[in-house]
């Protein structure tokens, strides 16, 4: 169970978080414990309760997503990239606008089938990317609770 203000203790732990990402001798722990602590975080969990990534951020949309997603919606790429994309200043289409325009009311994904890549991945809790791109890791545990619950655990299992 997730404590009330989770994201506040997110925020106060960053910089435990970032000592134990970054230390060298624990990233073979960290990556054999992922899977686990993932799917335990994920029964734990209701990505449908809560959506914020969907409400808050962006991901990347690669070629291959612009192509899919646009095919799917019988669009045109350029018509797709037009109404719904920008460049950002890493120079990757993201999003206009929040929430996603693709987010229903009940929280579920009107292009589940054809979501871009980086919405499959999310929240990169069962792969290497926890290590490889701290940053992004300190930023999803505060307001991704998978994230949180995951980085909390490894931090008690590690500590």
């Amino acid at each position: 169970m997730l404590p009330e203000n989770w994201t506040q203790q997110a925020r106060d732990n960053q910089k435990a978080y970032k000592r134990m990402l970054q230390k060298g001798a624990n990233k073979n722990k960290i990556l054999k414990k992922l899977p686990d602590l993932h799917d335990d975080a994920f029964e734990e969990i209701d990505c449908l309760e809560c959506a914020s990534c969907c409400k808050n951020y962006s991901p990347r949309f690669k070629n291959p997503d612009i192509k899919r997603i646009a095919k799917s919606l019988g669009m045109k790429e350029g018509e797709f990239v037009a109404k719904y994309l920008k460049l950002d200043e890493d120079s990757d289409y993201v999003l206009q606008q929040s929430p996603c325009p693709f987010l229903a009311t009940d929280n579920t994904c009107n292009i589940y089938d054809d979501r871009p890549g980086d919405c499959r991945r999310f929240p990169y809790t069962d792969e290497d990317v926890l290590i490889k791109r701290v940053p992004l890791t300190l930023k999803n545990s505060t307001f991704c609770p998978i994230t949180y619950r995951v980085l909390d655990r490894l931090k008690e299992d590690l500590g």
